[in-house]
């Protein structure tokens, strides 16, 4: 059992220990839920590939991220 300390924008550092007994590296992916308990860290695999799209559908993906991104501020 360990404690650990909230920072500022929500990051919390898992420690080393379990870390390595579970091979969470640097750059790993964590799916996060809310359990009722508390909150369950999963480690998960890497993300696969989604469909391709051509260089104007790219754009267009780009333009609406930015404008969410945008809206959140």
């Amino acid at each position: 059992m360990s404690n650990v300390r909230v920072k500022r924008k929500g990051q919390v550092t898992i420690p080393v220990e379990i870390r390595q007994r579970l091979k969470i590296d640097e750059g790993s992916l964590l799916e996060v839920r809310e359990h009722e308990n508390g909150i369950l860290l999963t480690p998960t695999g890497p993300l696969e590939g989604g469909e391709v799209v051509g260089e104007e559908s790219y754009k267009k993906i780009l333009r609406e991220l930015d404008d969410t991104r945008k809206k959140w501020r």
